[in-house]
């Protein structure tokens, strides 16, 4: 299995660049119905993902499909609207090769954001996690998109994923969070993988509260892992888009119009929670 090629990237990273002036420092990631985060960027200059050689396409609803470069709370920005997932059939590479672009194109720090299903029973849909850690169980199997050769350009070989979550950047994610005044509804928490693109099966559920999850999703990790490899510092935030069916003896299901729907709702606080943050970064 091949991993990311320098030369791929840098042929990417060089194409952007001929496109537009912008010089990013802060890149972001729209989940699931979160897309609207970009509409506070100013001066936008935006490129469809079928338009950059060698880029993935999304093809999820929800994921608009767009890299927009702009200004947003004075920062140079680069967002990826819509990502890509494993269960869309690509690689684990593939999914995370925007990440090792956007990192190339120089910026420093990223926020990802998701929307995840609540394991934890004192979650509420509508909740806002700030992710404190993550469990990649795809990754743990194997399935991992630092696998294959290792170019030192980009990182060391076995990066440790200590912090992974940059526990500054959650203090003040936090702290934001309860200014804007979001503090009844702000948790802290582990963000949980799994491959998806089913559903978690009951016992899949109580598996993963049994080893500590909070918040379960189909994305997010296998960017992070990345991002700390070329040594981005992360921030991580989660929509708690559905409550968790746990119980047997019931019809209830999640479904993902259920999950746009929060998203349209609560992506505004998300919205103001980033762009909060971006504004305080040096």
């Amino acid at each position: 299995m091949e991993g990311h090629k320098y030369e791929d990237v840098e042929s990417i990273k060089n194409f952007l660049l001929a496109k537009t002036t912008y010089r990013p420092t802060v890149g972001v990631i729209c989940g699931s119905g979160l897309g609207g985060l970009v509409k506070n960027i100013t001066d936008p200059y935006s490129i469809d993902y079928k338009d950059i050689p060698n880029f993935p396409v999304s093809t999820v609803a929800g994921h608009a499909g767009k890299l927009v470069f702009g200004k947003l709370s004075g920062k140079i920005v680069v967002c990826l609207q819509g990502r890509f997932h494993f269960y869309e059939g690509h690689s684990m590479h593939k999914c995370s090769l925007p990440v090792r672009v956007m990192a190339s194109l120089g910026i420093k720090s990223i926020v990802v954001t998701n929307a995840a299903g609540g394991v934890n029973r004192n979650f509420k849909v509508g909740d806002i996690m700030v992710i404190k850690d993550h469990i990649g169980f795809p990754l743990m199997a194997g399935i991992n998109p630092l696998i294959g050769l290792n170019d030192d350009r980009f990182g060391p070989r076995f990066p440790s994923m200590t912090n992974v979550y940059d526990p500054d950047f959650q203090k003040k994610a936090i702290e934001i969070s309860k200014k804007l005044g979001y503090g009844d509804f702000t948790q802290n928490g582990v963000y949980c993988m799994l491959s998806g693109p089913n559903y978690e099966s009951q016992a899949e559920l109580k598996l993963v509260q049994t080893v500590g999850g909070d918040a379960v999703g189909m994305s997010t990790v296998p960017e992070v892992v990345v991002a700390k490899h070329m040594g981005l510092r992360v921030l991580g935030i989660s929509l708690v888009t559905n409550y968790c069916i746990m119980d047997y003896g019931t019809d209830e299901a999640p479904n993902h119009a259920e999950v746009l729907e929060v998203g349209k709702q609560r992506s505004e606080c998300i919205l103001n929670i980033v762009t909060h943050f971006i504004e305080g970064l040096e």
